[in-house]
């Protein structure tokens, strides 16, 4: 069976079609999202519609739960886009059924799936919504001990933007480093599938995960799109900081 996975699309309609077209030209058995559908980009409704259409399962990210809640540590750009967002679900496209199916996905999202060996979260195993697991903590070898001890075998997640596979060696492996494809061995690995919306990794392309139950891989994906559409329509938005259409040029 491949998987796609996909996360942190935030509302980049243009970038989420492109992955789209993508998965659907190599051929996968079922996508799913690891969260942040919404929050920072133009298109939350359209990239909400579009997800609900094509994953099978979907998990609650930290802007996705901050649509529907109280936001929490969000700095200030962040929280007006999230704002911006919020009137734009309830203006929405579409019907008021179509509206309020929007909300009902957001609302009734898990927090985490579990499909042993493999976990799926946003976050961290340990905290699946809002704790990120930046490259940089291969070094603290008492964290990186707990998180694994939080898992059985492979956990799935985004949150950072930054693609890679940590090891219980205390390694991060960067898709450059391996290539593009890792395999998955009987050591426990935490692995982050990138950004579908906004890459943080110094290449603007979008970035999402192919996990492949057979030959037991797992490919990156790096895919095309057109950023200056994206970047236009924030730029012509009052409500969402200019800065958010300028790292997408970046992939910072």
């Amino acid at each position: 069976m491949k998987r796609a996975l996909i996360s942190d699309i935030h509302g980049n309609l243009e970038a989420l079609q492109a992955v789209m077209a993508d998965i659907d030209a190599i051929g996968v058995d079922e996508i799913y999202c690891l969260g942040d559908i919404i929050g920072y980009g133009p298109n939350p409704c359209e990239c909400l519609d579009l997800v609900m259409r094509r994953c099978k399962h979907t998990i609650l990210g930290n802007h996705d739960q901050a649509a529907l809640f109280d936001p929490d540590g969000f700095n200030p750009m962040a929280l007006r886009a999230i704002y911006w967002t919020r009137d734009q679900l309830d203006a929405g496209n579409g019907s008021q059924s179509q509206v309020n199916a929007r909300w009902d996905f957001l609302g009734e999202l898990p927090r985490f799936i579990n499909d042993e060996p493999y976990r799926f979260v946003h976050g961290s195993p340990r905290d699946p919504t809002n704790e990120y697991v930046f490259p940089e903590y291969v070094y603290d070898t008492r964290k990186m001990e707990i998180l694994f001890g939080k898992i059985d075998q492979y956990c799935f997640m985004g949150h950072t933007h930054l693609p890679g596979v940590f090891t219980t060696s205390c390694e991060f492996i960067s898709p450059e480093e391996c290539d593009n494809t890792y395999t998955l061995g009987s050591t426990k690995l935490l692995i982050n599938v990138g950004s579908v919306g906004q890459p943080r990794d110094e290449n603007n392309r979008s970035c999402y995960l192919i996990l492949d139950t057979d030959s037991n891989t797992i490919t990156y994906r790096r895919v095309e799109y057109d950023i200056e559409a994206t970047a236009s329509k924030i730029y012509n938005e009052p409500d969402l900081d200019n800065a958010l259409g300028d790292r997408l040029k970046r992939g910072h």
